[in-house]
């Protein structure tokens, strides 16, 4: 009678429990493929950034010289703008004489 337990419980274990932990799994497994591929595109997508990325310090190195270029060259303009330019009068300072307004 013992054996004969022992082989209904393993018969119950393969038709009902084996099946329900293999579809449970399944249901996991799933979304974790979905998850691992989603992550190695993001990965992808960040190493091609990274190499997009890569030139910039020289970018900017060539954007320096530029701006000192257009710095030295607009400081002679303006330096010769006022050679030309005629000398700015003084304004003329305020009376002290306010005289009162009636109304």
């Amino acid at each position: 009678m013992n054996t004969t337990l022992m082989w209904i419980g393993n018969a119950i274990l393969l038709v009902v429990v084996l099946p329900v932990v293999i579809a449970l799994l399944n249901r996991l497994l799933i979304p974790v493929i979905r998850i691992r591929r989603a992550a190695e595109a993001i990965l992808d997508g960040g190493v091609d950034l990274m190499n997009q990325v890569d030139p910039v310090p020289a970018l900017l190195a060539e954007t320096d010289v530029a701006v000192f270029g257009v710095t030295n060259g607009a400081l002679r303009y303006t330096v010769s703008v006022t050679k030309l330019l005629p000398p700015k009068q003084p304004a003329p300072a305020p009376s002290r004489n306010h005289a009162k307004v009636e109304v």
